[in-house]
């Protein structure tokens, strides 16, 4: 794991890898030829836990996908950027539009396509089954692989260091 010093106060916004990240990375193509994944809840109730804490969520993938689409539309992803096979300049003109400094940015990869936008933002995050050049990048490593929870742990473990978990756990446990 690299060290640098993370505000994590001043993070605004995650961005996501999808295959590999939010799903195990497995691409099952039907006889029509239409795509199917699959999705851990565990991911997606997370996501709506740091969109309630006041912070956007962006998906940033190499491929284009109905599922992924259909998937950004029911958590009510603040953006959905796909076909980017070079992610760095669609990560980039993001941020320029949102007025955002890598500084405040995660992202969470997995895969070599996902190391610029890795060393650009301010925090990364590699899932447990990332291939090992990306976990050399990471800030952190999950202990869950992708699609099986990994995104919200990551999630818990940023909103946990800046105090919002809490605030957000006394809707269940108050």
């Amino acid at each position: 794991m690299k060290k640098r010093q993370v505000k994590f106060e001043d993070l605004q916004i995650l961005i996501l890898d999808v295959d590999g990240v939010l799903t195990d990375g497995t691409i099952a193509v039907n006889p029509d030829g239409r795509e199917s994944k699959f999705f851990n809840a565990l991911d997606g109730h997370g996501i709506r836990m740091w969109r309630k804490a006041g912070m956007k969520v962006a998906l940033l993938s190499g491929r284009r996908s109905e599922p992924v689409h259909f998937r950004a539309e029911q958590l009510e992803i603040d953006y959905c950027l796909e076909d980017c096979i070079d992610k760095l300049p669609p990560l980039k003109k993001l941020l320029d539009d949102l007025k955002l400094d890598p500084s405040q940015t995660v992202f969470v990869g997995d895969d070599l396509p996902d190391i610029p936008p890795m060393r650009f933002a301010g925090f990364s995050v590699a899932v447990a089954n990332a291939v090992d050049e990306v976990k050399q990048y990471a800030d952190f490593v999950t202990s869950r692989s992708g699609g099986s929870g990994a995104v919200r742990e990551a999630i818990e473990f940023i909103l946990k260091k800046t105090g919002k978990w809490e605030k957000l756990m006394t809707r269940y446990i108050a």
